[in-house]
């Protein structure tokens, strides 16, 4: 499949040369800029942002959309909290974004270590702002209401596409599971700002998407983000539709309809691309 001109004028670049790439693999830290082969990389870096990736560059799970590599991972890195804490007052970031590979090789699926780095985090930086990007934790209640107890600014779990296609793209998850996930956050903690994402082009229906918003709404999430599915490597698979801008346009309407306080929709929109920005805008109440 051709891609369209708006496809075209962006594309994976790499950010060797910049100063941050240098500092991140000086403190051997992984990003998940980096490792999903994302491609507002080279913008995000020289604008100082980065979503930093914990508990190995190895995911347990192999999602048939990620570049992440899977397989088994090393142990987990006690002195990663340190690192990140201290690349993140040195780059004098306000606001961070964390997120990890899924471990379901661990007992807590690596909830005690997100623990941790935000621990370390608010030690060092007392006023910083987090968001967390979290896995679905098989569902281990224990583990998420530790999550819950850290009460970040934003709690992110991404159903990544509709229901019918979650067998396909995310084999080893479920889109109840993660609904149930969001549900449970806002079930234990009523005023924690909740943020979903999802891909299109992998051979959803547009009705399909708005039922996925619908059952995202349904489950109290604040945010949602929407995105075009651009294929990582020829394993992975193939892109069904380039969906046009006009049709993200089209959602981010349905966004505001269905009550979302942030829509933010469009084709090289990633679920932590611009992640300040859009915790702003559910803050004023603006989509």
């Amino acid at each position: 499949m051709h891609l369209p001109s708006w496809i075209k004028e962006r594309h994976f670049v790499s950010p060797n040369h910049d100063p941050l790439y240098r500092l991140l693999h000086d403190a051997q830290l992984h990003t998940v800029c980096e490792e999903a082969r994302c491609p507002n990389i080279v913008e995000c870096y020289r604008n100082k942002t980065a979503t930093f990736l914990i508990l190995g560059d190895t995911c347990t799970r192999g999602c048939r959309f990620c570049a992440v590599k899977t397989g088994i991972p090393k142990p987990v890195d006690p002195n990663e909290p340190e690192r990140i804490a201290c690349l993140v007052e040195e780059m004098g970031l306000d606001y961070v974004v964390i997120t990890s590979v899924t471990r379901d090789d661990l007992q807590d699926g690596g909830a005690h270590h997100f623990v941790d780095v935000v621990h370390r985090l608010r030690e060092r930086l007392p006023n910083i702002k987090l968001e967390l990007l979290i896995p679905d934790f098989k569902f281990n209640t224990s583990a998420i209401e530790q999550i819950i107890a850290l009460n970040v600014e934003v709690l992110n779990h991404n159903i990544e596409t509709v229901k019918r296609l979650t067998p396909i793209v995310r084999p080893q998850a479920s889109y109840k599971r993660s609904l149930d996930v969001l549900s449970f956050i806002k079930r234990i903690k009523p005023d924690q700002v909740t943020k979903s994402g999802i891909m299109v082009g992998l051979g959803e229906t547009d009705a399909e998407v708005y039922s996925a918003m619908r059952d995202l709404r349904d489950v109290g999430v604040d945010i949602i983000t929407i995105g075009q599915y651009l294929r990582p490597t020829r394993w992975h698979l193939p892109v069904a539709r380039y969906v046009h801008p006009d049709t993200f346009k089209k959602y981010e309407e349905w966004g505001k309809q269905l009550g979302f306080k942030a829509t933010v929709a469009g084709t090289f929109v990633r679920s932590s691309y611009k992640a300040k920005e859009s915790y702003q805008k559910c803050l004023t109440g603006g989509s």
